[in-house]
């Protein structure tokens, strides 16, 4: 795929009116630095711009920017007026009969006797699908992980989707319905509005059926704190949470995944923030506990 043929692609969202900004060639990561290796200059003197910050409908400015590089190309699905459902397929190590995002939708439109309007869709490089909503007038709706079902993901404010045309090296992300999104169901964006109380509950069950004692103790304690901690509170209760927990993996008494099944469901459940931006802190605080903790390297 050529620098042209990206900025074609990309210039197709911007058409529609959808916010785009690049994602590094080839991958699905937002090109330039991370927050936290912004150096507070140039376009970020007055403060980090995140990729949906950056985010532009102006065509002179998605030429200028895809004309010099192969950028794969990001879609802010907030300021795009749009919500994403994201539809995962099952992973290989995952037990025969364990539902995809397809069969998980399709069990949630059978529960609530409804059903999804044909809409805009997006096949992913892995078989996944992502379903194009708009959101509803006067909505705000976050990007959620799982709330939905397994393999279920949104994306809405705080999130983004790549867009058709960009490439990694699984394959490419190609249009499968070229119709206008739909609007958003309202049952679906009841649902999405309503939080499941046995939201950490559930986080728990998955991960902790062999758990007991005071690593289950402590793990439901930090996913219960990230789970009711207040705006702007939310990423630092998330980062000492998976510093604590990282001790807990770095000797043994809990295996990583379920950590961060635990904490990033629990994240998920109040989003101001892409579920991508909180694994990431969750990744991180787990890292740094792992690699400072005199046991590490005993855990699975």
């Amino acid at each position: 795929m050529t620098s042209l043929d990206l900025l074609a692609s990309a210039l197709e969202p911007v058409r529609r009116g959808w916010h785009v900004f690049p994602l590094r060639p080839g991958d699905k990561r937002p090109a330039g630095h991370a927050e936290r290796l912004c150096p507070g200059t140039g376009r970020c003197a007055d403060g980090h711009r995140k990729p949906e910050q950056r985010a532009t409908t102006d065509p002179d400015l998605v030429t200028a920017a895809w004309t010099g590089q192969p950028y794969n190309i990001g879609i802010a699905t907030g300021p795009s007026g749009l919500l994403v459902v994201d539809l995962d397929v099952r992973k290989p190590e995952e037990q025969e009969g364990t539902p995809d995002g397809v069969e998980s939708l399709s069990a949630l439109c059978e529960r609530a006797g409804q059903t999804l309007p044909p809409t805009y869709q997006v096949r992913t490089p892995s078989g996944g699908q992502h379903l194009y909503f708009t959101q509803p007038a006067g909505a705000r709706l976050h990007s959620t992980a799982g709330r939905l079902g397994h393999h279920i993901d949104t994306r809405g404010w705080g999130g983004y989707v790549v867009a058709p045309g960009s490439t990694t090296p699984s394959g490419a992300y190609t249009v499968t319905d070229d119709r206008p999104p739909a609007l958003l169901p309202e049952w679906l964006s009841r649902t999405l509005t309503t939080r499941p109380q046995s939201q950490v509950h559930y986080a728990m069950a998955n991960s902790m059926k062999s758990r007991n004692g005071y690593s289950a103790a402590a793990l439901r304690g930090e996913a219960n704190s990230v789970a009711a901690a207040a705006d702007g509170t939310r990423n630092a209760t998330l980062l000492r949470a998976a510093r604590a927990m990282g001790r807990l993996v770095a000797s043994g008494d809990l295996t990583r995944a379920e950590v961060e099944e635990a904490l990033s469901r629990a994240a998920a459940g109040n989003a101001t923030q892409s579920q991508r931006y909180y694994d990431d802190v969750i990744a991180r605080g787990l890292d740094w506990s792992i690699a400072h903790n005199p046991q590490r390297g005993t855990a699975p």
